[in-house]
């Protein structure tokens, strides 16, 4: 009497056949997932940017400060001198100090989404990049 042992080819053709169906429908899911994530980080790390610049101001006679200064007096982790989380940061500073605009730029499209920015009056927007922003939201505030 023979035992058959193990699965025959057809057995594990249907099984893979089974998981790359699965594979296929979840992948899709789980990267938008990580856009979204990457994208709320954005925003809130544009809050903790502009609180940031708002502490900055109280020890410098009301000018605003680049992001190395930020990070040099404690402000800011150091983290955020590059990447962070999909994102890369830049603040713009007037020619007087006494006005700004922080970029948080997506590192690429699959990372994030949406471009944002934010200005001193702590309203966090979507880029004028029309290309960048969700469809006839460009320039308009966040809303979360």
């Amino acid at each position: 009497m023979k035992r058959n042992k193990g699965f025959s080819l057809l057995e594990l053709l249907i099984v893979v056949a089974i998981i790359l169906i699965i594979a296929t429908i979840a992948i899709p899911s789980l990267l938008r997932s990580r856009q979204t994530a990457h994208e709320s980080a954005a925003v809130g790390t544009l809050k903790s940017l502009s609180t940031a610049e708002i502490s900055y101001t109280t020890f410098s006679r009301g000018l605003y400060a680049t992001m190395a200064e930020m990070i040099g007096a404690g402000l800011l982790p150091q983290n955020l001198a590059g990447a962070s989380s999909g994102y890369n940061y830049t603040v713009d500073l007037a020619a007087n100090r006494r006005d700004y605009t922080i970029y948080a730029t997506a590192v690429s499209s699959s990372e994030g989404r949406y471009d944002f920015y934010e200005s001193p009056d702590y309203v966090i927007r979507y880029t004028t990049d029309s290309t960048r922003a969700p469809l006839g939201q460009s320039g308009l505030p966040v809303h979360q």
